[in-house]
């Protein structure tokens, strides 16, 4: 079995953003990432501030059930970027085995055949403010595979900062405009306590985007979500 770089496997909890948000689940988070986004509220699984344990399909199912009981049927790959490691198949194998759902977010920027398996598939290419390029054909790669999987869900999640996000959000809206998309604020504050002040500005942000998509033309088919685990628990991680 190959074994995969984990940092952490938390929960249950329930998950903060995109189209599964509020959907009790289990997390792996997988260290290593293809980018260096400016905002990255994960940077600890790639810029060598915690250290990972490398873990096979195996254990890392074994763990899930450790730390989980039998409270959870659905578990999401995070990162970084989980698309980085073929293990992964393994993991998504054995869950399926069991009767549990799977989720993933990914930016889009390296493909696995394991994708096509997975349950509900986010992808979240990253906006100017992340000062990142899109890479559009691997994205409308990772569009034409996922776009026919009976029972299985596909979906585009942009987070929003500034305007120019907002521009580059509508740009993505109409290269693939049958594919449900998420507009979800960003958190500029990751170096915050938890508290009122963080509240405040949180949902300062996420009235802002709400007002910028009402106003918008283009953005008539979007749904517009604030990051839920950030308004409950700020920039607490492992929760």
């Amino acid at each position: 079995m190959k074994k995969i770089p984990v940092l952490e496997i938390f929960g249950p909890t329930i998950q903060g953003e995109g189209m599964v948000i509020g959907q009790k689940t289990m997390f792996v988070r997988t260290g290593g990432c293809d980018y260096r986004c400016s905002w990255c509220d994960s940077a600890f699984t790639w810029d060598g501030s915690q250290k990972a344990e490398l873990l096979t399909a195996e254990e890392i199912v074994n763990r899930l059930r450790e730390t989980g009981g039998t409270s959870f049927n659905h578990v999401t790959l995070s990162g970084g970027n989980p698309a980085l490691h073929q293990g992964i198949e393994e993991v998504i194998a054995m869950l399926k085995d069991e009767g549990v759902r799977t989720a993933v977010e990914t930016q889009g920027s390296i493909w696995q055949d394991w994708m096509i398996d997975i349950d509900d598939v986010t992808i979240s290419p990253k906006p100017p403010s992340s000062r990142m390029k899109t890479d559009w054909e691997k994205l409308d790669h990772y569009i034409n595979h996922l776009k026919d999987r009976p029972g299985k869900r596909t979906s585009i999640k942009v987070v929003i900062f500034d305007e120019s996000d907002l521009r580059y959000a509508e740009a993505v809206h109409s290269r693939y405009p049958d594919v449900p998309m998420y507009l979800q604020t960003g958190n500029p504050h990751l170096d915050a306590a938890e508290g009122e002040w963080l509240l405040k500005q949180l949902l300062l942000n996420y009235e802002w985007l709400v007002n910028q998509v009402i106003a918008s033309d283009r953005l008539n088919e979007v749904k517009v979500l604030p990051q839920l685990h950030t308004l409950l628990w700020g920039n607490k991680q492992g929760v």
